[in-house]
């Protein structure tokens, strides 16, 4: 099976979602597992920027950084793994709550609730998931851009937010659930 195929067959089943959702959990939880992901509307920023590596790129330009690690490749500029729409709050997928449930139901995340804020935090079986993952190639990329996003983007859900707004413009004046361009 060829790498089209493969992502193909794993798009189609929801796998590479939550592996890549995973990855970006793991990330910010970092070699101790102590950190995470405060609240749904930031991981869907991030997420969107993981998705997405060419709005990766514009994001750190934007922030006067590096995009050198991006390594946008050629058939990323032009398509998309799976489409983000226009939400609420800016860019969003309809599974996000479906993907960290069967996330949680595997035992690799932890979801707290406390009051109105929700923590999302990868656990021991889940960083050992993340860790395997990395080894593969096909997930190589997804690594190195959770890092660069943990590097630059560990801000508050309103900060990110905001950020990604004033950005990307044309995000905002979407009208909600239609897909984003790129």
């Amino acid at each position: 099976m060829n790498f089209v195929e493969e992502l193909t067959r794993l798009d189609d089943s929801g796998d590479l979602d939550s592996a890549r959702l995973l990855l970006l959990i793991d990330a910010f939880a970092g070699s101790d597992g102590a950190g995470s992901i405060g609240g749904l509307t930031k991981l869907a920023k991030l997420d969107f920027l993981l998705r997405y590596p060419v709005m990766l790129e514009r994001a750190l330009t934007a922030k006067k950084r590096s995009t050198r690690r991006v390594e946008v490749q050629e058939h990323e500029r032009s398509s998309v793994e799976s489409e983000m729409v226009r939400y609420r709050f800016g860019p969003w997928d309809h599974r996000y709550r479906a993907l960290l449930n069967a996330l949680v139901a595997k035992g690799l995340v932890s979801v707290r609730v406390d009051g109105r804020k929700v923590t999302i935090g990868s656990t021991e079986k889940g960083r050992a998931l993340a860790q395997q993952l990395s080894e593969d190639g096909l997930f190589e990329p997804y690594v190195r851009r959770s890092e660069i996003l943990k590097k630059n983007f560990d801000m508050t859900a309103t900060n990110l937010m905001r950020f990604i707004y004033d950005t990307f413009p044309e995000v905002v004046s979407l009208r909600s659930n239609k897909p984003i361009p790129t």
